[in-house]
Order: structure tokens, then C-alpha cells, then sequence
């Protein structure tokens, strides 16, 4: 299938990267864009037949935006993937269809499934769908992580699927991992107060511009009181979350956990800052 190329972003994914790379070894075109990896992340993406490009991590947005303006894919079209994330070979077919035809989209969101525990989480997920299929020229990421993709030109849907294994390392990686995005979200955080536009109530629910409108409402929540009970309530209760059983609860609670962790470090950043002021 020569219409499609691969992205894989990889940090010391030996033990995801295998299956990975078996559910997309139908592509010609397989470039694992690895973040300095010290284990054998790089020899198994060579003894698959991938280029390998390198690249020290910052954040997300920049990361994915260098790989996105300087690597020379093959393919008019990407796939992005994760290590953790498995192409069902249906939507392996659905991409290299779209990719040979003639459409007016230049991205698609695809459907990702998350499983915990053996089970699909069907309705506690935060989140389901990701733009993940595009051509790089109409694409670009903002935030240093949870990164919004930003399309310039219209945005499909896939039909099939995208498989998510988030806990495949154990709960104790997911909480690790968790604990440097909660970083990076307080600094985001303290970053938007500062030098982006004030916040405004109005806008997180009329704004036109679908990217003011999201920035809005990010901030929104951010200001609300109690908001790891409030992401706990939305994902089990409004969300359903309790149908996925036993799982499901974990996941929430895990959830709004990772919620708190980001009120903590933006306090703590807030009073760095103050102590800094004041000296």
C-alpha cells in the first residue's frame, strides 16, 4: 500500500513498539520519530524495515509540529499512531481508499476505542474521537500537551476504528506518565493567564471561531470550584461511565485524580511565582 505513510512517536516503547508496527506493516512508509529512547526502541524499529528520526522531547505541540514541518514523509498522506494504539486492518483499507480517491478533506477524526483491564471502555472515556489521518501541509498542534489540532480545511470521519491500550505498561507508567502531563498542564495554565486573551464567559458558549470558542471553555473549567469531583461526576455519571462496570469506576476515579494533581501544581506554580515577585 503505497499511498500512506506512518508517524509513530516513541519514548522507550519496547515493549508496545512490536505490535505497533505489526498493525501497520502493510505500509511502505513506516518513520518512528523517537525522543532519544535508551532502551530497544531503535533496534526494533530498524529490524522492522523503519526509518528512524530523532529528536529530543520539549512539549507536545512543539514536538509534533518539528516532525510535522521537517520530516519528508513519501506519502501525500500521515497516520499518526502511538505505541500503545493498535490500526484495526479495516481502517488500514478505509485509509488507503481515502487516500486514492478524490475528497475535499484534507483531515479525518478517527474513532479510538480505550481498553482497561481487558474491557472496552465504552463510555467513560474523556475523550473518543482524534484527528489522526491528514496531510501535513493543513495541519498543525497548539498547547505543550493534550494538544489541539488545528485543520486548516474541512475535517472527515473514518468508519472503523483505532484500539487504545493506555494501561499496557501497568498503573504504575499511567500514573508516571500522568504525573508529567499534570506538569505541563499547570504550566499551560499559568501560561494562557498570562499572555493570551482574558477569559470570557459569553465567548466558551457564542464565540464563532470553533479555537477561541475550545480556549474559552478549557478556561472555564479551569475556574471551576471542586473540579476533580466535577470530572468524576461528568465521566461516571453524565457520561455513563458506571456501564463500563468495575473499569469504568477505576478509570473515572484515576481520572479526576490526574484533575487534582493539575489544581496542586498550579498552585504551587502561582506561589513560585509570588515568592519570585516578592524577593
Amino acid at each position: 500500500m503505497n499511498s500512506v505513510s506512518v508517524l509513530i512517536l516513541t519514548k522507550n516503547e519496547e515493549q508496545d513498539l512490536p505490535g505497533c508496527l505489526a498493525s501497520v506493516a502493510w505500509c511502505n512508509d513506516i518513520v518512528v520519530y523517537d525522543s532519544c529512547s535508551t532502551d530497544r526502541t531503535h533496534d526494533i524499529a530498524v529490524s522492522s524495515g523503519a526509518r528512524i528520526i530523532e529528536r529530543p522531547f520539549d512539549n507536545w505541540a512543539s514536538h509534533q509540529n518539528w516532525g510535522l514541518r521537517n520530516i519528508v514523509f513519501r506519502n501525500a498522506w500521515v497516520f499518526y499512531i502511538d505505541a500503545d494504539e493498535r490500526l484495526t486492518p479495516e481502517a488500514a483499507t478505509e485509509l488507503v481508499a481515502i487516500a486514492n480517491s478524490n475528497n475535499s478533506s484534507v483531515a479525518y477524526r478517527i474513532l479510538r476505542r480505550d481498553f482497561f483491564r481487558g474491557r472496552h471502555l465504552r463510555y467513560v472515556q474523556t475523550s473518543s474521537w482524534y484527528i489522526r489521518f491528514f496531510r501535513p501541509e493543513f495541519l498543525r498542534y497548539e498547547r505543550l500537551v493534550n494538544p489541539v489540532t488545528i485543520v486548516d480545511g474541512e475535517i472527515g470521519n473514518l468508519h472503523y476504528h483505532l484500539d487504545h491500550f493506555p494501561f499496557s505498561k501497568g498503573l504504575s507508567h499511567w500514573i508516571a506518565r500522568h504525573n508529567s502531563y499534570s506538569t505541563f498542564e499547570a504550566e499551560q495554565i499559568i501560561q494562557n493567564r498570562s499572555h493570551r486573551e482574558p477569559f470570557n464567559l459569553l465567548a466558551s458558549f457564542f464565540e464563532r471561531d470553533f479555537n477561541k470558542r475550545r480556549y474559552h471553555q478549557k478556561e472555564l473549567f479551569y475556574r471551576l470550584p471542586a473540579r476533580p469531583l466535577i470530572k468524576f461526576f461528568l465521566l461516571y455519571f453524565l457520561k455513563r461511565g458506571f456501564l463500563d462496570r468495575g473499569p469504568g469506576f477505576t478509570y473515572a476515579l484515576l481520572q479526576s485524580i490526574y484533575e487534582f494533581m493539575i489544581v496542586l501544581k498550579v498552585q504551587e506554580l502561582k506561589q513560585f511565582k509570588k515568592s519570585e515577585t516578592s524577593s
